[in-house]
């Protein structure tokens, strides 16, 4: 294992929105400390849990164009039912510049359909039935979630209500923003674009 004197760290980097880690690395070494990129194959890298550099930043938004919005980006997750996968799609389609700003977690499908009609980067989940809205719910136990809009459908029974339930809990334990309807998710994401204070504890 080898140490990179690097004044910068990987949970920095995830929080300012750079998801491909593996490249991260190389670029860090490449910029900072002038190690060749095919050189780290095969190495591991420690990066101490400081602040990134403005130099550092420059040479990404150059290389891989990823954009600096100058604050925490918050961890927002976004869940549909079968029926209610038009309404989100279209939520994230009116409001896809302020979600752009902050990292997206969704369950499997409605997290592919999301992606294939916006284009935005999102970490999915395994699917709702299957365990997603439980992975979801860790996230919130373990204060890795910041806001979650979850469309559910209230006229159908859902084969892991148990779990939707468990989730729903979890995020007033929690006192996570929580929109169960379209028009709620549309106030949370309107506040979100005009004051991102008002989520901050």
């Amino acid at each position: 294992c080898q140490t990179a004197p690097v004044p910068v760290g990987l949970d920095h980097a995830v929080n300012f929105g750079v998801t491909d880690l593996a490249f991260y690395r190389q670029e860090v070494c490449r910029q900072l400390i002038q190690i060749n990129p095919e050189e780290t194959h095969n190495k591991i890298y420690v990066f101490a849990p400081l602040k990134l550099t403005k130099k550092l930043f420059s040479a990404l938004i150059e290389v891989r164009k990823i954009t600096f919005t100058g604050g925490k980006k918050m961890r927002i997750g976004l869940i549909a039912h079968d029926k209610k996968k038009d309404e989100i799609i279209v939520l994230a389609k009116k409001h896809k510049d302020v979600l752009a700003k902050h990292q997206l977690f969704a369950t499997g499908t409605t997290g592919t359909l999301i992606m294939g009609e916006t284009g935005l980067p999102i970490n999915r989940m395994k699917s709702g039935p299957l365990g997603g809205d439980q992975q979801i719910g860790s996230m919130v136990a373990d204060n890795g979630l910041d806001l979650l809009i979850f469309l559910r459908d209230p006229l159908t029974a859902q084969p892991h209500e148990p779990d939707v339930s468990a989730l729903l809990r979890l995020c007033d334990v929690h006192n996570i923003p929580l929109a169960t309807n379209r028009k709620t998710a549309e106030i949370l994401l309107t506040a979100l674009s005009n004051d991102e204070s008002v989520f901050k504890n």
